[in-house]
């Protein structure tokens, strides 16, 4: 067996309610993300999807260290990253980097573009020298497909695409073996979104990246995904193969999911069957006992409101789980 890249195991964020001005005491807790497992072998894209709020984003930032979980271990390579600081930490950074959701608010527009893609430089002055520093921001420029004379320029001065493609490029300035995708695409048009999602699939193969792609957008994910996790309030409810999750999905939220997404043709839109969710996603800060879907799922049982179900391999595929008593591929 080769060893995974990254392994998520039992990933745990609360963040503490508290009450009171003088005497601050706690009186519950959000629970944005409670356990999350996962893997990512080298070389693969885990696309995970889900409703907003259901803690994609916040495993994201833990993924990266931008957020400490509350429990649970992160592993590069073998190594917990949540126990390390300083130098340890800084090394391992520089191999697990992040391209955010919004282009216009997560690059600086004080700087430009040659100090946003070659600040990277300035905490890792290893990887290339002050003197050697414009020829390879000019390098990643080019790498993205933007012209590298624009090295001067202000990210104002880019459009959306343009300045998502800035991003990447500061993500790839270390040489990182991991990168962490949030979103990339979803504030841009969608004939833009095609042309990002082209372009990672291009940097993956020519840097021998490994992508962890979060999404809302089912259609987005399966294009790039190898593997998929399904979020739902904190926690993935569903993971298997690209094939497994979109042909053969067997956990209720995933088949309601899926429904939803449109379809072109217009003689299987008409044989399609619509599964539509009653009610509302719970609040994280009062999660349901047992199942988590059980309130608003069509299948639930007196069993669903007493256990928590474990995540059972499901179909033929090894590697796809769900966590459902009642399990079973749609019709």
């Amino acid at each position: 067996m080769v060893e995974p890249i990254l392994e998520v195991t039992g990933l745990v964020k609360h963040y503490p309610l508290t009450q009171g001005i003088l005497f601050r005491r706690q009186i519950g807790a959000v629970k944005a993300v409670d356990g999350v497992d996962f893997t990512l072998n080298s070389g693969e894209t885990l696309g995970i999807v889900g409703e907003s709020g259901c803690g994609k984003s916040t495993v994201a930032k833990m993924l990266v260290n931008l957020e400490q979980p509350t429990s649970g271990t992160i592993k590069y390579r073998g190594q917990d990253i949540t126990e390390l600081s300083g130098r340890a930490l800084k090394a391992v950074r520089r191999n697990i980097q992040m391209v955010f959701q919004d282009p216009y608010t997560s690059l600086n527009p004080r700087m430009t573009v040659g100090d946003i893609i070659g600040e990277p430089f300035d905490i890792h002055p290893e990887v290339a020298p002050k003197g050697d520093r414009r020829r390879k921001v000019q390098e990643l420029l080019d790498v993205v497909g933007l012209n590298p004379e624009y090295i001067n320029r202000y990210p104002h001065q880019f459009s959306g695409g343009q300045r998502q493609r800035i991003g990447i490029a500061r993500g790839l300035a270390l040489r990182p073996e991991v990168i962490v995708a949030d979103e990339p695409v979803s504030a841009l048009d969608v004939s833009v979104q095609a042309q990002v999602i082209n372009l990672m699939e291009r940097l993956q193969n020519e840097f021998d990246l490994s992508y962890v792609f979060i999404a809302h957008d089912l259609s987005i994910v399966r294009h790039i995904s190898d593997r998929v996790g399904v979020m739902y309030l904190g926690r993935i409810v569903e993971i298997g193969g690209d094939t497994e999750i979109y042909d053969r999905p067997t956990h209720p939220y995933t088949q309601a999911l899926l429904s939803a997404v449109p379809v072109p043709d217009p003689e299987a839109r008409e044989h399609r069957r619509r599964l539509i969710l009653s009610g509302d996603v719970p609040s994280p800060t009062s999660i349901p006992s047992g199942c988590r879907f059980r309130t608003r799922c069509w299948k639930a049982q007196e069993r669903c409101e007493r256990e928590d179900p474990a995540h059972l391999p499901v179909g033929p595929a090894a590697g796809h789980l769900s966590a459902c008593h009642f399990a079973e591929v749609a019709a």
